[in-house]
């Protein structure tokens, strides 16, 4: 059975014991650096190696590409807690903004699906959105002037971690990096005036917020599928649900795409929104998922 994806205890021993170590992107003197947390103390990886004398990656994509995460739990375990800081203390970024491929599902959610008058598709309903959407925790989501209705939706997303093709559902966990909470934007009446419109309203940039962590796929406990995702819009919650009810499950969906293209490190795919909610100019828009850090974002109209 899987460890618990809440944080543990530093476990000091044998080398086969684990740490439980999510995932994050900090601001430092040298920019923005990746970094491993546990419990409420991050260390960044230039810290880690300038300690200790490793060559590990430093940026968060590079990590996902090594693949190995065993000598960085390793070697690793204790350090975060002698020579870490505060989570408090740090300024988040996105892991990382430059992905192979951002590939999205719509309406994985039959209420979702309901909200928006459209027929729920026999088969997952995809889209891409360009890199340049990408922002971070409480970096501003930018509203259009080509737009007078942007809509925010809550969603799990998923990274994936190895290059693949053809993956059976069964086999999924084994190219699945890890899971962050985003916040995917669509300029609806953008949408609404053809629904093949729907690469530009999905497109323009700060139209995704990814993080602050990605939690490795190890770290889940139990079934990821009794995990709840909630879209909120200035602290009230404005739609909640749970993964089993998505129409398709995140290893049907890693499945599906596979069979269509090639999966890369560091693909980012969202699995769909239980519920959008329309934003404006002033508003805080949130992700909350059980089990992760909160990804907040400001709405500012664009100048």
């Amino acid at each position: 059975m899987r460890q618990s994806f809440y944080a543990l205890p530093i476990i000091s021993g044998t080398p086969d014991k684990r740490v439980l170590m999510r995932l994050y992107s900090i601001k430092t003197s040298e920019g923005y650096v990746g970094a491993i947390a546990n419990d409420n103390r991050i260390i960044t990886l230039s810290d880690l190696n300038g300690r200790i004398g490793t060559t590990f990656p430093t940026q968060v994509l590079e990590i996902i590409r090594s693949s190995d995460l065993t000598a960085l739990r390793t070697q690793s375990e204790g350090w975060i807690a002698q020579i870490g800081r505060s989570m408090e203390s740090v300024e988040f970024s996105a892991p990382f903004y430059n992905p192979p491929k951002i590939l999205g599902i719509g309406l994985n959610y039959h209420e979702h699906a309901v909200d928006l008058g459209a027929e729920q598709p026999s088969e997952p309903a995809t889209f891409m959105k360009p890199r340049t959407t990408i922002i971070g925790p409480r970096n501003a989501i930018v509203l259009p002037p080509q737009s007078k209705r942007v809509t925010a939706e809550a969603e799990l997303g998923i990274v994936i971690g190895k290059r693949c093709k053809h993956v059976g559902e069964i086999d999924a966990d084994s190219v699945i990096f890890g899971y962050y909470p985003a916040l995917d934007m669509t300029a609806e009446d953008i949408l609404q005036r053809n629904p093949r419109f729907l690469t530009r309203a999905k497109s323009f940039d700060t139209f995704l917020s990814f993080g602050p962590v990605i939690l490795t796929a190890d770290e889940i406990s139990g079934d990821l599928s009794e995990l709840t995702i909630t879209t909120v819009l200035n602290g009230k919650s404005i739609r909640s649900n749970r993964i089993s009810n998505m129409r398709f499950s995140p290893h049907q969906l890693v499945s599906f795409l596979s069979d269509a293209m090639t999966l890369e490190p560091g693909d980012l795919i969202l699995t769909g929104t239980p519920g959008a909610v329309a934003i404006k100019d002033g508003d805080v828009v949130e992700c909350r998922i059980d089990g992760f850090p909160t990804l907040s974002n400001p709405v500012v109209k664009e100048k």
